[in-house]
This record gives C-alpha cells, sequence and structure tokens, in this order.
C-alpha cells in the first residue's frame, strides 16, 4: 500500500490546511466546506496522474488531434455525512464518476468515551467490479470506519484499482488500512497528524468535521 501525503511538498494547500486548523476560521461553516471542497479537487486533480491514458482523436471545426484520455470507469464512494463536501471536490474533477455513499458512524462502547465501535446502517452504491474505486473521508483516524466502509463497498464487486482519500490522517489509521487494502492500492492526505486523544480525535487535527461542516448532532 503506497501512502502520499501531499504537505510533503509547499502548495497553496498549506493555505486551506491553516484555515481549516484555526478555530476562529472554522466559525464560518460556508469557508470550512469550500475549503474541504478545494482540498477535494487537488487531491483529485493529482489522483488523476496516477491513472492510464490513451490517444483519442478529437474533432475540432478546423481538423483533428489525438488527446490523451482516460476511461470513465471511476466510483467515488463518500463516508456520510462529514464527507460530503470533499466527496463534491472529487466529483467537481471527475464529473462522469458514479457514486455511492456509504453510512458509518463512531459509537463510543464505554461509559468514558475512549472507546469506539463503528456501526454501518445504509448504503447505496453502483458495482465496483472491475472499476477504479475513490473512497473519500477528510478524517482517518482509528481507521474503523474506514474498513468498514471498504468492506461494504467490496461486496459489490472487487475493483481494478482502490484510493482512499482523506484530509488528515494518522498512522494508527493508515496501518489498519494495510489489514483491509491490496498491496496496489494507495492512500492519499494532506496531512498526518501525532496521534489522538483519549476520545479518539487527531491531534492537533481540526475537531469534529461534520459538525464543523453541518452544525452539532445530538
Amino acid at each position: 500500500m503506497k501512502v502520499i501525503n501531499l504537505t510533503e511538498q509547499n502548495s497553496v494547500l498549506n493555505q486551506y490546511m491553516a484555515e481549516l486548523r484555526d478555530k476562529k476560521y472554522q466559525q464560518n461553516r460556508l469557508l470550512f466546506r469550500n475549503n474541504i471542497r478545494r482540498i477535494g479537487q487537488i487531491m483529485a486533480y493529482e489522483l488523476s496522474k496516477t491513472r492510464e491514458y490513451r490517444p483519442k482523436t478529437v474533432t475540432t471545426p478546423l481538423g483533428t488531434l489525438d488527446i490523451p484520455l482516460t476511461k470513465d470507469d471511476v466510483v467515488i464512494a463518500t463516508v456520510l455525512r462529514a464527507g460530503l463536501p470533499f466527496h463534491e471536490g472529487f466529483l467537481d474533477m471527475f464529473d462522469h464518476a458514479d457514486n455511492g455513499f456509504v453510512s458509518a458512524y463512531r459509537m463510543y462502547t464505554n461509559r468514558e468515551h475512549t472507546e469506539v465501535g463503528i456501526h454501518t446502517e445504509y448504503m447505496a452504491a453502483p458495482s465496483a467490479k472491475g472499476r477504479t474505486l475513490v473512497i473519500v473521508d477528510p478524517m482517518l483516524a482509528t481507521g474503523g470506519s474506514m474498513a468498514a466502509c471498504i468492506g461494504a463497498l467490496l461486496k459489490t464487486g472487487k475493483p481494478r484499482m482502490i484510493h482512499i482519500a482523506c484530509v488528515i490522517a494518522t498512522s494508527e489509521g493508515i496501518e489498519a488500512l494495510r489489514e483491509v487494502l491490496p498491496e496496489e492500492a494507495i492512500v492519499w492526505c494532506a496531512a498526518i497528524d501525532s496521534g489522538m486523544n483519549e476520545h479518539k480525535y487527531i491531534v492537533p487535527g481540526f475537531g469534529d468535521c461534520g459538525d464543523l461542516c453541518y452544525g452539532e448532532k445530538l
């Protein structure tokens, strides 16, 4: 499994990440969601460079030319609800992609809220058989919800290639994915943070992405 951390090279992505992490900036949900979406766009563009391209003849009003193009075989799958603006960024780039949605969320299994389990209850997705499957979720903390999402989507068929995309990851989450992903899979992230607190939130992170995008939940 290959891991690509986009912030290992300086770019405008640094600005978006700084704003996402800034607790004052986070007070504007629209701007927060917009930066999540823009990171999705950048990551999707970088991911597009890894795909296979073949020349296709295109006819213009004045002639013809060959342009390298790739197949429209992408399935973009999202973990609800925090993944929605990130998903939109990917869909802006892969605008012919099919889409899948999985409801997977953490449930604390002890009174102290230090141990978590993952619950999945809904999935709407096309078959991934023989296709390029891109699963997007802004936060890769323990890796539990992503592993559950991968398991659910693989039931629709074996993909030709799997990409996992997140804004912030932890080393623990990345290691958890090594147990469920094939060797050729690629994990994309905009940052790898130092770890998690006792409640399994990424530190320094930027907080609960779903709440920051859409408001606090019960």
